[in-house]
C-alpha cells in the first residue's frame, strides 16, 4: 500500500484560540480526486490553510506530501509549498505582469535558473489548460474562467504531489465552472492528486468523486447516493 499524500489522525484545527474542527481523521491517496464540502463558516478554508502551512496544526497527527504538519517549522513552509499546487477562488494573479511573467515569477521564486527549461515548462502547463496562445496577455484582459485556467497552470509548474483547490469555481458562472472543472478532471486523469473545496453541489452531481464534508466542527466522508 502506498503512503497517502495527505493523512490526518485525531487532528484539531484552530484559528488563534478558536477551535474550528476537532478529531479530524482522513487520508487522501495518490491519484484521488477528493471534494471538501460544507456551508460557509464550517471550516473548509481553515482546513486548507492548515494543509499549506498558513495555520499551525496544534493538536493531533498530520502529514502532507512527506511533511509532518505538527512539527512544521517556518523555514520548511516554502519547501512544502513547492510540493503543493494551490488554486485560490480569487486567482491571485499579478495584474501588472503578463500571463507568462506571472508564471516566470513563480519559477524564479522556487529556484529555477535555466531560461530555456523555464520557457518550455511554461508552454507545457499553459498548453494543459488551453491557454498557450494567451501567454502575452495581462490578467485584466482575460475572462474569469481564463484567469482561473492560468492559476491552475501556475499550480502545476513544479509538478506538485497534491493540488489544493480552494473554491476554484466560486467566482465563476455555471458554464465557466464546468469548463474549469473539465480542466481539473483532465489533470487528475493525468495522475495529479486533487483536493477541492467547493459549495457547488451541481459539480458533485456532474463529476461524482470521494467527498469529505465539514459540519458541526467535524470532517467526515459522505457516501454519495447513486441516482
Amino acid at each position: 500500500m502506498s503512503q497517502p499524500v495527505l493523512f490526518l489522525k485525531e487532528a484539531s484545527i484552530f484559528q488563534g484560540e478558536n477551535l474550528i474542527l476537532s478529531d479530524v481523521t482522513i487520508s487522501v491517496e495518490k491519484g484521488e480526486f477528493v471534494y471538501l464540502i460544507g456551508k460557509t463558516g464550517t471550516g473548509k478554508s481553515s482546513f486548507m490553510k492548515t494543509l499549506y502551512g498558513d495555520l499551525p496544526l496544534q493538536k493531533g497527527e498530520g502529514e502532507i506530501v512527506g511533511y509532518n504538519l505538527s512539527t512544521l517549522k517556518e523555514k520548511d513552509i516554502p519547501f512544502l509549498r513547492r510540493k503543493l499546487g494551490v488554486v485560490f477562488q480569487d486567482f491571485k494573479l499579478l495584474n501588472e505582469r503578463t500571463v507568462k511573467d506571472n508564471l516566470l515569477f513563480v519559477l524564479n521564486a522556487t529556484g529555477w535558473t535555466d531560461k530555456a527549461a523555464m520557457s518550455s515548462r511554461i508552454d507545457e502547463v499553459l498548453d494543459k489548460v488551453g491557454m498557450k496562445t494567451k501567454s502575452f496577455k495581462y490578467p485584466y484582459q482575460l475572462s474569469g474562467g481564463e484567469q482561473q485556467r492560468v492559476a491552475i497552470a501556475r499550480a502545476l509548474l513544479n509538478n506538485p504531489e497534491l493540488i489544493l483547490a480552494d473554491e476554484p469555481t466560486g467566482n465563476l458562472d455555471p458554464q465557466t465552472s464546468v469548463e474549469v472543472m473539465e480542466v481539473l478532471q483532465e489533470i487528475n486523469r493525468n495522475g495529479n492528486t486533487i483536493l477541492m473545496a467547493t459549495h457547488d453541489y451541481a459539480l458533485l452531481l456532474k463529476y461524482p468523486s470521494k467527498t469529505l464534508k465539514c459540519d458541526e466542527s467535524q470532517i467526515f466522508e459522505v457516501v454519495q447516493k447513486t441516482v
